[in-house]
């Protein structure tokens, strides 16, 4: 009897998850899992040959991480999504990275086990689940900070003239000298030292052993000023324009996909849109959301966009994070909105970090640059200036030194 009355009580937890709304489309954007480290320090007792698979490579954690992330989309979407794979129902983006591209292969694996109809071998419980990419050099969507953009270039050397990151490198000046000489790089600053920490933090999860020098007060440090160094990137210092020139690209296209929905409102649609890609993209996409919470997305951590169709005729979005795979996702809340979203409200408030015209606004204003061009000729102008009024002088006194520069009078 108890049995039966837990059974009808998750029964109703399951069959009420959405309440009366009805689910129309998922978006995840999720960070890649454990990987080798990306590059050893000159003075590194570990270099590439150490890792199996070399620099920047999914290891065997990373894909137990993301095949159990597998399954809990699985389980989170039970009865959305098909039990079996449908290539109509979802679609999955990768930046062009071998750890990026195989994390989104074996997440699939585990958000869809084939059943024996699928099985083309019984002894293989895997089927092959498409996963689209871009050329790096064309990607604009997953890969951030891009760095081709003049506007962005400038705004991080404002960055590096605020207080608080004269502050930061004040305040960690004798730290970072410390690491500098340790590792052999020469020079350390707050925006780099996230390569050391990166190196480090990859062999310590690894099981290898590190220097003497590398103690736990100094990998907490590290931590702090890789945790400020990926602030800087996207905020900190004029946020919503550094957002409207990266993660604001990849948030106008999944409100492009949600609104699209919205407006066809079929039964037979896309039901869940997956991009796989980096921390720094996780960070940019939040941080235009303005619901970053300043620390770097864990490995296998995921964002979760729910688009709803309410009761009465409208659509809602709710946003979900999971940065810890003990924990179910926690419900975000975009600033100014409530948990459950209104699709136009979302819009609207998120319009301040939608670029208009990416490549027009990433050119330097071009007012500043006509007042640079006006201050030179200026500079140049009084130059020449001088020029002619020294030798002006000059030639007066050759000719007739005791009339030299007099005033004329009549």
């Amino acid at each position: 009897m108890l049995s039966l009355l837990m059974y009808l009580v998750l029964c109703a937890v399951s069959d009420t998850a959405f309440g009366e709304r009805e689910l129309k489309l998922v978006t995840v954007l999720y960070r890649h899992g454990d990987r080798s480290a990306l590059r050893a320090y000159p003075k590194d007792p570990y270099k590439e040959t150490a890792w199996p698979q070399g620099f920047g490579q999914l290891s065997l954690e990373g894909m137990r991480q993301h095949f159990e992330l597998g399954k809990m989309l699985r389980k989170r979407y039970r009865g959305y999504l098909s039990e079996t794979y449908n290539h109509n129902e979802i679609f999955v983006r990768s930046s062009d990275r071998d750890r990026t591209l195989m994390s989104a292969q074996v997440n699939l694996a585990g958000l869809y086990p084939p059943d024996q109809s699928h099985a083309f071998d019984p002894t293989i419980k895997w089927q092959p689940i498409p996963v689209h990419t871009v050329p790096s050099k064309n990607e604009m969507l997953l890969v951030f900070p891009l760095h081709d953009c003049p506007r962005y270039t400038a705004l991080m050397n404002e960055t590096m003239d605020t207080d608080i990151y004269h502050n930061m490198t004040e305040t960690y000046k004798t730290f970072l000298e410390m690491v500098a000489n340790e590792t052999g790089l020469g020079n350390v600053t707050v925006r780099t030292v996230w390569k050391v920490q990166d190196t480090l933090f990859c062999e310590l999860k690894h099981n290898m052993t590190l220097p003497k020098w590398v103690t736990s007060e100094v990998m907490e440090k590290l931590g702090i000023l890789s945790d400020f160094s990926l602030r800087i990137l996207f905020g900190v210092y004029k946020r919503e324009q550094k957002c409207r020139l990266q993660g604001g690209l990849l948030l106008d296209q999944i409100l492009k996909n949600m609104s699209a929905v919205a407006k066809l409102d079929s039964k037979e649609q896309l039901r869940m849109i997956v991009y796989s890609a980096h921390d720094t993209t996780v960070a940019a996409l939040q941080e235009a959301l303005n619901v970053f919470n300043g620390l770097q997305p864990p490995y296998a951590s995921c964002h979760i966009f729910e688009l709803f169709k309410e009761e009465n005729g409208s659509f809602s979005v709710a946003m979900f994070y999971r940065n810890d795979s003990r924990k179910d996702p926690y419900q975000l809340t975009l600033p100014g909105c409530d948990l459950y979203c209104p699709l136009q409200d979302f819009i609207t408030l998120t319009k301040s970090v939608i670029p208009v015209d990416w490549e027009k606004e990433c050119q330097l204003d071009i007012n500043v640059k006509e007042k640079d061009v006006i201050i030179g000729l200026a500079v140049w102008s009084s130059f020449l200036l001088l020029v002619v009024v020294f030798l002006s002088m000059l030639l007066c006194r050759q000719r007739d030194p005791a009339n030299c520069c007099s005033r004329n009078m009549n």
